[in-house]
């Protein structure tokens, strides 16, 4: 017996756009959960009354770090200015010793530092390997070997050279901040000498030309020496002098590791006292001893455009060590391939 179904009603096309727009919707409702950051279970905003009744206190500032009483007062790196050590050295048996022991202290120093280190003729490869590995921004720099003077009435015999070849050392590191235009304060620090990190935070306060005294090593090495301003306050009023004349040469007494200066003096005229000076270097012509003074008066006039630091000029940040290493023997690399000679022989039982 055949079982006759009703007919099947076709759907409208009313009805079926509208199941089709509600199953469209309800499968992109898990993707709107996830992008919009809809959630459902948010607890209900508390009454305004609640808001009412509590009261919240306002935070408290922040205390100020403490201070030791004879620390320096602490600034933003963006806010100190940018100390240009420069140190003139040579190839000799303890280079790598000398510089590397300023490094370490110079790594200690608060930042921003740069150090030129100028080299005597071609730059070495053993000074450039442990500028790379000493921690400090720095740059190799290089100066040629000044020419003996000859004479024709001494031929045969030795010619004499130039009194002090690191001024044209220096006055290479003093070319290369002024063509570069790097602002900061230029400071002069011999390799062979002994500095303490005061030093480096007392140079900042240095607005155009600041001094403070240094410890020398006597040649006989049994006293030591104090050279350089005698200070009231920050005033220069006087001299420490090595000199035991009663009239001492020179106008200013001061070690080349005794003053620092702003950079900007180089090339902008109304910074210094003598505006006439196109071209501010150091003498390699200048006798010994007068270097220093003759290239202080490019600078200043007098002493009251000096500034003493610390306040009072009463403390010893630097030490000036006269120490030789002429009977030394240079290592080619700093190192040698062949065994040392042993002083004290091992028993062998």
């Amino acid at each position: 017996m055949a079982v006759l179904w009703p007919p099947r009603r076709r759907m409208s096309a009313p009805c079926f756009l509208l199941c089709f727009l509600l199953g469209f919707v309800a499968g992109l409702f898990p993707f709107a959960h996830r992008h919009l950051h809809l959630d459902l279970h948010l607890p209900l905003p508390p009454p305004e009354s609640a808001f009412r009744e509590q009261s919240v206190d306002p935070p408290l500032p922040p205390s100020p770090p403490l201070l030791q009483p004879d620390a320096p007062m602490a600034t933003e790196p963006s806010e100190r200015k940018l100390v240009l050590v420069v140190t003139p050295t040579r190839a000799r048996p303890l280079q790598a010793y000398y510089l590397r022991r300023l490094a370490h202290t110079l790594r200690l120093a608060p930042s921003p530092l740069l150090w030129l280190v100028v080299e005597s003729g071609e730059a070495t490869l053993e000074a450039a390997a442990l500028l790379r590995g000493c921690g400090v921004m720095y740059r190799h720099l290089s100066s040629p070997t000044p020419d003996t003077p000859q004479d024709p009435r001494r031929r045969g015999r030795r010619q004499k050279r130039p009194i002090d070849s690191r001024a044209r050392q220096r006055n290479a590191a003093l070319d290369h901040i002024e063509h570069h235009r790097l602002h900061g304060i230029v400071y002069f620090a011999d390799e062979d000498n002994v500095y303490s990190l005061d030093l480096f935070y007392h140079l900042r306060h240095i607005r155009s030309f600041g001094t403070w005294p240094v410890a020398i090593l006597a040649a006989g090495k049994s006293k030591t020496i104090v050279e350089g301003p005698v200070c009231e306050g920050s005033r220069v009023v006087g001299w420490h002098t090595r000199e035991r004349t009663k009239n001492p040469q020179g106008r200013f007494h001061v070690d080349m590791s005794g003053f620092a200066f702003n950079s900007s003096m180089l090339w902008d005229a109304k910074n210094r006292a003598h505006q006439a000076w196109n071209y501010i270097r150091q003498l390699d012509t200048a006798k010994d001893g007068f270097q220093e003074t003759t290239f202080i008066e490019q600078l200043v006039e007098d002493e009251t455009q000096m500034e003493g630091i610390p306040p009072g000029c009463s403390k010893i940040m630097n030490f000036h060590l006269h120490l030789e290493d002429k009977d030394t023997v240079y290592l080619k690399g700093w190192q040698t391939t062949q065994n040392l000679d042993a002083v004290i022989a091992v028993n062998k039982k």
